[in-house]
Formats: structure tokens, sequence, C-alpha cells
């Protein structure tokens, strides 16, 4: 019962959300609570609905969410394919497992990438660059990022249970709104989410100026 009521306080307090919000998770984390993707997800549309409703005009929900997770190997992502494939049923999945990809579902984009680097994205840039033929007197940040893998910025990166963030999305989330969470990754609930979310409505960002 107290948690609903504070539930509910939160959800008043949130009046601007994030167009995009990143979670950075361990092998570990995905090991102990993997169901927690879809319920992440199925939190980010109800809060975006709740949001919009009274404020149609002023307000944007949630436009996309990502999982990265760190350590699990490629080949052992096959365990949780079931609670993965699941997301695509409220929303459009696509899947990065190494170097490929798998598209299902609609609605609201939600990227799930296992065993992928932000210094191999960039270096992978630079390769296919070079393959091409693109001369250095033609290389700028806009080139660069035509060539990335995941060609948006998140404006919120979350890491829960205290650790160190991963390396994934290091030219992207430059100016992203950094979130340490204490709560561990199995034990997260909705409610701190909506704290990191009005937390970070509190922020000015100013975009490295």
């Amino acid at each position: 019962m107290i948690y609903w009521l504070y539930e509910r306080l939160l959800m008043r307090q949130i009046t601007e959300l994030p167009w995009h919000v990143c979670f950075m998770i361990s092998g570990q984390d995905m090991a102990e609570a993997p169901e927690n993707l879809f319920l992440i997800v199925r939190w980010c549309l109800e809060i975006s609905e709740r949001v919009r409703k009274p404020r149609p005009v002023n307000s944007h929900g949630i436009r996309g969410v990502t999982f990265h997770i760190g350590t699990t190997r490629p080949d052992d992502i096959t365990r949780y394919r079931k609670k993965i494939d699941k997301i695509g049923s409220i929303s459009h999945l696509i899947l990065h497992i190494g170097d490929k990809e798998e598209i299902s579902g609609q609605g609201m984009d939600v990227v799930v990438a296992v065993g992928k680097s932000g210094r191999a994205e960039i270096t992978s840039c630079i390769r296919r660059m070079a393959e091409t033929g693109v001369r250095p007197s033609e290389i700028d940040e806009r080139l660069l990022e035509s060539y990335l893998t995941f060609k948006y910025a998140p404006d919120v990166v979350i890491k829960s249970g205290g650790d160190h963030l991963t390396d994934f999305l290091i030219w992207q989330s430059v100016y992203s709104e950094l979130f340490f969470s204490d709560v561990n990754w199995k034990y997260l609930r909705k409610i701190d989410f909506l704290r990191i979310l009005r937390d970070y409505q509190s922020r000015i960002r100013r975009f490295g100026k």
C-alpha cells in the first residue's frame, strides 16, 4: 500500500521524460533477473502514457530504450531468448548479438545489445571508412556518426548496483546524464526507476557547453 502511494506521488512529480533511456547491465545481472528487461519496457510505456495523457501538447513519452548486456557471451544469450523475444510483443525489438541483428514487433524502439563494445564499434567505423576509400580530409563527426551501429544518443544512462560503466556507446553517451543506482538489478523496482526519471528532469543539461 505504501509503495502504491509513493508511486503515485512520484508520478505526479514527473512532467518531462527523456527521449531515450539506456540500461547497462552485466552478464550476472542478466542471469539473476532476465525478466526485468520486459518489466522495464512495460514501465516505460505505462509511464509515458500517464505523463502524456494530461499534457498531450507539451509532453512526449520515452521513444526508445536500450539494454546493454556487458559480459554475457553471445552464444549464452540463447538461455534468455524467450524472455527477450517477449519484448517484441509490446514494442519494436532490435536484438544485436555480436554482428547480427534481429528485428521483431512494433511500437517503441527497444534495443538489446549483447557482446557489443564501444571501442570495437568505433574501430569498425574507421575500418569501414578505410575500406570505402574515405580520405582523411573528409572525416568529421557527422561522417563518423553515419558509420556507427547505434545511431542515437541516450538522454539517460543507468547502471544499477553501484558498479562502473562499460565502454558501450562511448561516442553516443558523451552528453548523457549518468545515474548510478545502489539497488541491484534483480531488486530494481518501478519506484526506483521513477526516482531516476524525477531526478533527471531536475538536471540542467549543458551538452558540453
